[in-house]
C-alpha cells in the first residue's frame, strides 16, 4: 500500500493543473497517505536537491478555482542523460516516496514510464495527461485537460480581433500554439468563425514552403475582397513551422530547442514572417490590404479553468490517487464515456522514437470537413467557375488565366468533400 505519495508537474502550465494536485491530495489525505508536492517538474529530483512541500487538504482544499501550478514546472528532462533518471529515483527514494503522479504532456509521460522502469518495481507511476494542444494519443473523443479553457479563452481573443478586423478594414495573422497538431488552431478558429484556420495536418507527408502557405492566405484575402470584404483573421497553427521546408527555417529566426530537442516555436517569428510575405505578395498584385500579426498562447496557458475543466481534472485527480493508493501502476489516467479507464504508458510509445505518439487532426473526419467548409480560401470548384475567376482577379493586376495558373497550386492538397451517400442506405 502506498506510504507517501509524490506529485510533480512538467512541461508548460495547463489550466486544471491545481485540481488535479488539490483532488488527488485530498483523495490520499482522507487514507492516511502522505502527500509531497515536489516542485518544478524533475529539475530538483534530477539535481538530488528536490523541493518538497507537505500537502494537506487545508492547503489545496481551493487552489482549483486558479490557473497556474502552486508548484511550478520545468521542461527538465530526466532521460536526455545517462544518470539522469537514475538521479530521479534515487532522490525519490531518499525522501520516502513509493508512488508518483505525474501531471503533463507526452515528454513528462515518457520520463514519467522511464522513472518507473529504472526503480524496478520499487515505485508505483501514474500520469494525468495535460496538454492545451490536446495531441496525446488518446481515443478521438477524449480531450487533454486545459484545452477546453484554452479553447474558449482564444476564441474569446479571436472574437475580438474579428470584430475590430471589421471595424478597421484590415487582416490579422493570428498563431497559435500547438507544436505537433492543429487541435487548439482548428478549436479556436471553428468556435470563433475566424476566416481561415491553416494546421500542419493539412499538408500530410508533403514538406511545404513559406511560399506556399502565404499563397494560401493571399488567395483567401483575395477572394474574400471579390466578395465585397476588406476583414478577416487567419490563424495558423505553430506546428505549421515543422512542415515548412528546413531551408527556410532560418528566415523565421534563429532557432532554439528545449530539453526535449523541440524547436522553441516562441522563438521563431513565424508571424512576423507570413505578414511581411503576405504583404509584399499582395503589393505585387496592386491588392492594397493591410495585414497585422499576433501571436496567441502564453496568455491561454494559465488561465483560470472553465466548469467543463474543474469538473474534469477533479475526477483525474481522483481516480489517478484511488489508483495509486489500490496499487496500480505504469498507466495514464482517462476518463472514457464517464468511466475511469487506465492506458498502459508502454502501450503509448512509438517505437520508432521512443516517446509517446502523438494525437493529429483527422483531415477525413467530418470535424474538420465542417471546419474546412465554413472557412474563406480558395477551392478547386472556385477554379471551375469562370465568374468567380473575373472577381477574384478583378481585384489583382492578373487577368484570369494569369490568377488560375498563379494560385491554382493552393488547392492541390485539398481533400475531397464529404458525403454522406453511404450512409443513407
Amino acid at each position: 500500500m502506498t506510504k507517501r505519495l509524490g506529485i510533480l508537474m512538467g512541461g508548460g502550465p495547463a489550466p486544471g493543473v491545481n485540481s488535479v494536485i488539490a483532488a488527488a491530495t485530498i483523495r490520499a489525505r482522507l487514507e492516511g497517505v502522505d502527500v509531497l508536492g515536489i516542485h518544478d517538474g524533475f529539475s530538483g529530483l534530477m539535481s538530488g536537491a528536490p523541493h518538497l512541500e507537505p500537502l494537506t487538504i487545508d492547503r489545496v482544499s481551493r487552489i482549483h478555482f486558479r490557473g497556474g501550478c502552486v508548484l511550478g514546472t520545468s521542461r527538465a528532462n530526466p532521460t536526455k542523460t545517462a544518470d539522469g533518471v537514475g538521479h530521479c529515483v534515487a532522490s525519490l527514494s531518499a525522501a520516502g516516496i513509493d508512488s508518483l503522479l505525474t501531471i503533463g504532456g507526452d515528454d513528462t509521460a515518457t520520463s514519467a514510464l522511464r522513472v518507473s522502469e529504472a526503480a524496478d518495481g520499487a515505485l508505483q507511476v501514474a500520469h494525468v495527461p495535460k496538454t492545451i494542444d490536446n495531441d496525446i494519443d488518446l481515443p478521438a473523443d477524449v480531450d487533454t485537460f486545459g484545452y477546453e479553457t484554452a479553447r474558449s479563452e482564444g476564441a474569446q481573443i479571436v472574437q475580438n480581433l474579428m470584430v475590430d478586423a471589421r471595424t478597421t478594414g484590415r487582416w490579422y495573422i493570428v498563431v497559435a500554439m500547438g507544436r505537433k497538431a492543429g487541435h487548439l488552431a482548428l478549436g479556436i478558429g471553428k468556435s470563433a468563425g475566424a476566416t481561415l484556420t491553416i494546421i500542419p495536418e493539412e499538408f500530410g507527408d508533403h514538406k511545404v514552403t513559406l511560399d506556399a502557405v502565404a499563397d494560401t492566405i493571399v488567395g483567401a484575402i483575395v477572394k474574400r475582397k471579390a466578395d465585397g470584404r476588406d476583414d478577416g483573421v487567419v490563424i495558423i497553427a505553430e506546428g505549421v513551422c515543422l512542415a515548412i521546408d528546413s531551408a527556410e527555417m532560418a528566415s523565421l529566426g534563429h532557432v532554439e530547442r528545449d530539453e526535449h530537442g523541440h524547436v522553441r516555436m516562441a522563438e521563431l517569428d513565424l508571424g512576423r514572417a507570413l505578414k511581411d510575405e503576405v504583404r509584399r505578395r499582395l503589393s505585387e498584385l496592386e491588392c492594397a490590404t493591410t495585414v497585422v500579426s499576433k501571436e496567441l498562447g502564453y496568455e491561454l496557458r494559465c488561465a483560470d479553468p472553465v466548469p467543463a475543466d474543474m469538473e474534469y481534472t477533479r475526477d483525474l485527480g481522483y481516480c489517478a490517487a484511488k489508483y495509486l493508493l489500490e496499487g496500480g501502476s505504469g498507466a495514464l489516467v482517462t476518463l472514457q464515456r464517464g468511466h475511469f479507464r487506465p492506458v498502459s504508458l508502454q502501450d503509448l510509445i512509438d517505437v520508432d522514437t521512443g516517446h509517446v505518439r502523438v494525437r493529429q487532426v483527422d483531415i477525413a473526419s467530418a470535424r474538420y470537413a465542417v471546419a474546412r467548409r465554413y472557412m474563406i480560401r480558395l477551392r478547386r470548384d472556385d477554379f471551375e467557375d469562370a465568374q468567380a475567376m473575373q472577381a477574384m482577379a478583378a481585384c489583382t493586376c492578373l487577368d484570369p488565366e494569369a490568377f488560375a495558373a498563379r494560385f491554382g497550386p493552393v488547392v492541390d492538397l485539398e481533400p475531397p468533400p464529404m458525403q454522406f451517400a453511404d450512409l443513407l442506405g
